[in-house]
């Protein structure tokens, strides 16, 4: 066997490997894109849930946000007012306090409540469902379908399935990432601030006597709760009533008033 056959092709390869090592080391020190400090600093205080809830891809996204003045210090809704204090004390700026907030299943549709056009027996998916006639067995084409995406897509384990029938939050475990929000094919889900004193617990938008038929407790449209309110803080648009939060002062005329109990 000739040696000098096997030694010289090795020794080749070996100066070619760090001959690029040594070109990849130095275009990597030309190239490379300073990062401040802070980003790093921000991202050791963040969750580090990495779940979108800010609006940016993870909480490495967030913090570079944070440091371009892009993003306020309080972006972080899992975090809340402790992280956006320590974000705060790292950007040197005072984080402003912001109410706490939760999600809100907009339907009140258990099993005693709302009714059934048919037996579904296909695709435990909401969003196949969704194309099923009617949209789903519900005789509320408005209301929650019952199948959980909402409930695999919350990272926080804060949203279950009640009654075989409908979804619901428990707000002590509730971050507000808005995960859910966007899974909910129903748009059934909102943001409200933690301590909010009353809130409709319904989608519909038929008319009174179809919500009737299909549902207990749906609204119907009377406009009881607009007109009695002290405050103007409700209104009634496409059949359904909406409470202004930020005028709701909590006297709870709106669900004393209310005949469907619909107003918690």
């Amino acid at each position: 066997m000739n040696i000098t056959a096997i030694i010289i092709p090795a020794i080749v390869v070996g100066c070619v490997g760090l001959l690029i090592a040594i070109f990849l080391g130095l275009a990597g020190e030309k190239f490379k894109v300073p990062v401040d400090e802070r980003e790093e600093k921000i991202v050791d205080v963040l969750p580090g849930n990495n779940c979108g809830g800010c609006g940016y891809a993870g909480c490495s996204g967030l913090a570079t946000a944070i440091v371009k003045g892009e993003a306020p210090v309080n972006q972080c809704p899992v975090g809340g007012a402790p992280v956006a204090k320590l974000v705060g004390d790292i950007m040197g700026v005072k984080a402003e306090s912001e109410e706490k907030k939760v999600a809100f299943v907009k339907c009140s549709g258990t099993c005693d409540k709302t009714k059934d056009f048919y037996v579904y027996t296909g695709n435990k998916k909401c969003s196949d469902v969704k194309f099923v006639p009617n949209g789903g067995a519900k005789s509320c084409r408005y209301g929650c379908l019952g199948f959980g995406e909402c409930v695999e897509a919350c990272p926080f384990g804060a949203i279950h399935i009640v009654d075989g029938k409908i979804a619901q939050v428990d707000p002590l475990e509730c971050k507000a990432c808005g995960k859910c929000i966007d899974a909910c094919p129903q748009k059934l889900i909102e943001l409200v601030p933690y301590n909010a004193a009353h809130i409709v617990k319904c989608s519909s938008k038929d008319k009174g006597k179809d919500v009737m038929k299909a549902c207990s407790v749906g609204c119907i449209a009377c406009h009881l709760c607009e007109k009695n309110c002290p405050v103007g803080a409700i209104s009634v648009t496409d059949n359904l009533a909406h409470i202004d939060q930020e005028k709701c002062t909590g006297c709870g005329i709106c669900a004393e008033k209310c005949p469907k109990k619909i107003i918690l």
